[in-house]
């Protein structure tokens, strides 16, 4: 009795070792293919990402690019930030580009570091200039208006002055007719000193604060698409792409094209009204929201 016992005991220990050893064998094989499963993911990741940034023609797709028709589209441009880093504008117009949009101010009281730089390297280099304003949705739009005008100040602009007003980075809980206020004010401001205005936008900017709004204004629209495709929506400069690569830039830029050909691009700068900030107004210690003449807005930011 006692060694059938211990037969049967020596059978359910061979038989627990044994479950015990398939359990992990297939431990093992899973972690194994685990492993080889990741070390996958991470070689096919890297080669995506590596196409991705290195702007190899199969990826294209990934981040939205086209080619322009450089037959149609003659007049290619870029806007740049101090987020671009030091500049070789030199480089930049021997790569076949026109113009530059230069980040001047942000909000009230933001200046753009690299603006002053920017502006002479670009001037210097032959290139046509402008300026752009990034529009805060909570700020008010004449101290706006005040603050991109003491930047711009003396200098001299090809283009017009650019209000930037988008949702991404802004403050969304700032409601559309607000904001559409503020915006008017500042577009007015800056028109009654003499200056031709553009604003920058995308599709639904366009719809909420230019066509809805009834803005009659120069439009710089911010669409991935083809110009041809375009057309329903009148404008003069595109923004095409976010990942250009430029001699004289290290990293990714913003990429434009004006919408027209040359004989429109040069009648386009011809029609523009030159640039002269009044000097009574940059050397004002009064603030814009005292300038009851242009606009008076009483709300709650």
């Amino acid at each position: 009795m006692n060694e059938k016992v211990k037969q049967l005991a020596q059978q359910a220990k061979e038989i627990k070792q044994s479950k015990a050893a398939k359990a992990n064998r297939r431990r093992r094989l899973i972690k194994t293919f685990a492993i080889g499963l990741a070390v996958l993911l991470v070689l096919l990741c890297s080669v995506l990402w590596w196409g991705y940034k290195n702007r190899t023609s199969i990826f294209h797709w990934m981040r939205g690019e086209i080619e322009i028709n450089r037959a149609k589209y003659p007049i290619l441009g870029i806007d740049v930030s101090s987020h671009n880093g030091d500049i070789d504008f030199e480089k930049v117009k021997s790569d076949g580009f026109s113009f530059v949009i230069i980040k001047a101010t942000e909000g009230e009281n933001h200046h753009d570091p690299k603006f002053d730089t920017n502006y002479d390297k670009a001037r210097a280099a032959g290139l046509k200039v402008g300026a752009y304003h990034f529009f805060r949705k909570k700020t008010d739009g004449l101290n706006q208006a005040k603050n991109f005008l003491e930047m711009v100040g003396w200098r001299k602009l090809d283009l017009p002055l650019v209000v930037d007003i988008e949702d991404w980075s802004n403050d969304e809980k700032i409601q559309d007719d607000r904001t559409q206020k503020h915006l008017d004010a500042m577009v007015d401001n800056l028109r009654s000193r003499g200056h031709q205005v553009m604003v920058y936008t995308n599709g639904d900017g366009y719809k909420k604060y230019i066509k809805d709004g009834q803005i009659n204004i120069n439009l710089w629209l911010c669409a991935f698409k083809d110009p041809d495709k375009l057309r329903h929506i009148p404008h003069q400069v595109q923004q095409y792409s976010h990942w250009g690569r430029v001699s004289g830039i290290i990293g990714d830029v913003d990429l434009n094209v004006f919408n027209g050909n040359e004989r429109q691009w040069e009648k386009w700068l011809q029609d523009l009204v030159p640039y002269q900030v009044e000097d009574s107004y940059i050397n004002s210690d009064s603030t814009v929201t005292n300038d009851s003449d242009i606009y008076i807005i009483h709300d709650e930011l």
